[in-house]
């Protein structure tokens, strides 16, 4: 009898067997992590999951998880998810033994086999290449870092008001979602490549730069929610399939237009630049190590950015009791003279306006720019792990996230009305505990930015941006959402907002509140 018949006619006790040992497995998943309550099937498959990302709105989902289930919870079969700053920063701390996940970091891969900052899994390379770009980004080689910031804030001053300013006559709504995507294209682009794309000077997506991203995200989502990196990053299949410089459009165009950018600004002497792709070759990272980080760089580093001074923006607005406080704020910094000559207001004046200050907090903690959950792996032998006094063993292998609203919204440290948008709540009160609870409030929410080894390095950019756009537009003139029954459309791309529609009509101050 031939091997296939004798096959055949043992078919039911293989078929058997192999359905016993893929229970047995599917049992043995299970209870590694069984002390973890989660929604139903999260024990066994990955299906909740990816349903989650590919909703678009996944931070809520986890938020609703670590609501109904604690602060350490389950969404896949080796999977947590967690509110506890305590273990976060155990996690996150410079000495951790923790490591980043493959399927979730590396997903944000736009070429096969080449790392950008934050793909990289391997410790020692990513603690390397931050120590190379870490002088870009701090300013100590970018002498021009605050002025450059300060012209596209006066760009956008002035497109307002040439274009797009109200009157009883007429109204002229501007998409300021759009607005704010062009002035963090523009800082972005001058600061790291001396030379800004011009979207402000043209008000337009300039070389379909905004498109090209918002078409290349759906399949970097795809890629992490079904977990199909190894197969899409196989070589084979990945020279088929991956995002090319010849593209038209999509990620493959972006590809195109950084390789153009950074071969541009190789042909002129790095010594007396003060941009961060200078500096970034000035300490050792080769054409195509430059070429992968723009890209990080540049979308990673405007998105969050415009997503926060959207986000502030449309809770200003919507609150009048905020928007009076604010305004009443920064009218009294210009009349007391706070900003002197200056044509917009200086990193250093800006952090002396404590409101100000406030509204940004609440507004980061009420809508967080990036929702990432950027899982960590749980080293080998396991860890333990204290939470609310609490001992908990966590097995070696095991993926833990970040739930960021879920933490953001912790009613132990932000009070009661923590889904509602209270600027006062990060204001220093009489009572000795006021100053010690802000802090950890500031804290908390900060490790959105990453923590640790992991902090993100264009925070201190950001701040100076956020600062610095809404003073300036809030100084000048008056705001009203033109569509209150839908204020913008929003979608969460593993972690990236991308908003849009975001309707507003601007007047002008009254006579005696516009300063130039």
């Amino acid at each position: 009898m031939g091997l296939f018949a004798q096959l055949y006619q043992a078919r039911w006790p293989i078929l058997g067997a192999i359905l016993l040992l893929y229970i047995a497995s599917k049992v043995r998943t299970y209870m590694r992590l069984r002390q973890f309550k989660g929604p139903f099937s999260t024990g066994w498959s990955e299906v909740w999951h990816v349903r989650a990302i590919l909703s678009l709105r996944s931070h809520e989902k986890y938020r609703e998880v670590t609501d109904k289930y604690g602060p350490i919870s389950r969404i896949g079969p080796n999977d947590l998810i967690t509110t506890s700053p305590e273990l976060l920063m155990q996690m996150n701390t410079v000495r951790s033994p923790y490591t980043r996940a493959a399927w979730y970091n590396r997903s944000s891969r736009v070429e096969v086999g080449k790392d950008h900052i934050f793909s990289l899994i391997d410790e020692d390379k990513h603690t390397k290449r931050r120590q190379q770009m870490s002088p870009g980004y701090s300013g100590k080689e970018n002498l021009s870092l605050e002025p450059s910031i300060d012209g596209r804030v006066q760009d956008l001053v002035e497109l307002i008001r040439s274009k797009y300013i109200s009157t009883p006559a007429q109204t002229k709504p501007m998409d300021l979602a759009r607005k704010f995507q062009y002035l963090a294209l523009d800082v972005i682009s001058l600061i790291g490549f001396g030379k800004t794309f011009g979207h402000l000077k043209v008000d337009s997506d300039v070389d379909n730069f905004i498109a090209a991203t918002e078409a290349g995200f759906p399949r970097i989502t795809l890629t992490c929610a079904i977990g199909s990196l190894p197969i899409l990053q196989w070589p084979p299949i990945a020279r088929l399939i991956s995002p090319s410089e010849n593209d038209k459009t999509g990620l493959g165009r972006m590809m195109a237009m950084f390789r153009r950018l950074v071969e541009d600004r190789l042909t002129t002497s790095t010594d007396k630049r003060s941009d961060m792709m200078a500096s970034f070759m000035r300490h050792g990272l080769s054409k195509d190590e430059v070429i992968t980080e723009a890209f990080l760089q540049i979308i990673a580093g405007s998105d969050t950015t415009a997503t926060t001074m959207r986000s502030v923006m449309l809770y200003i607005i919507s609150h009048p009791r905020v928007y009076k406080r604010l305004q009443a704020e920064i009218d009294h910094a210009v009349e007391s003279g706070l900003l002197g000559s200056s044509a917009i207001i200086s990193e250093a004046q800006a952090k002396t306006l404590p409101y100000l200050n406030a509204v940004i907090r609440e507004g980061i903690r009420i809508h967080p720019p990036v929702t990432d959950i950027v899982p960590k792996v749980v080293p080998k032998e396991g860890d333990t792990v204290s939470i609310n006094g609490e001992s908990i063993f966590l097995p070696g292998g095991t993926n833990i996230g970040y739930c960021v609203l879920g933490l953001n919204r912790s009613k132990a440290l932000f009070g009661d009305d923590v889904d509602l948008f209270r600027p006062e709540r990060w204001l220093v009160e009489d009572d000795k505990d006021s100053a010690v609870r802000i802090e950890a409030m500031k804290r908390t929410t900060e490790m959105m930015f990453g923590y640790g080894k992991y902090q993100c390095l264009g925070k201190p950019i950001a701040w100076m941006e956020i600062n610095k756009a809404l003073f300036e537009l809030m100084r000048h003139f008056d705001w009203a959402i033109e569509r209150p029954e839908k204020p913008w459309t929003s979608a969460n791309y593993i972690g990236i907002f991308f908003q849009r529609d975001m309707w507003v009509t601007i007047t002008e101050r009254e006579p005696g509140h516009s300063y130039n």
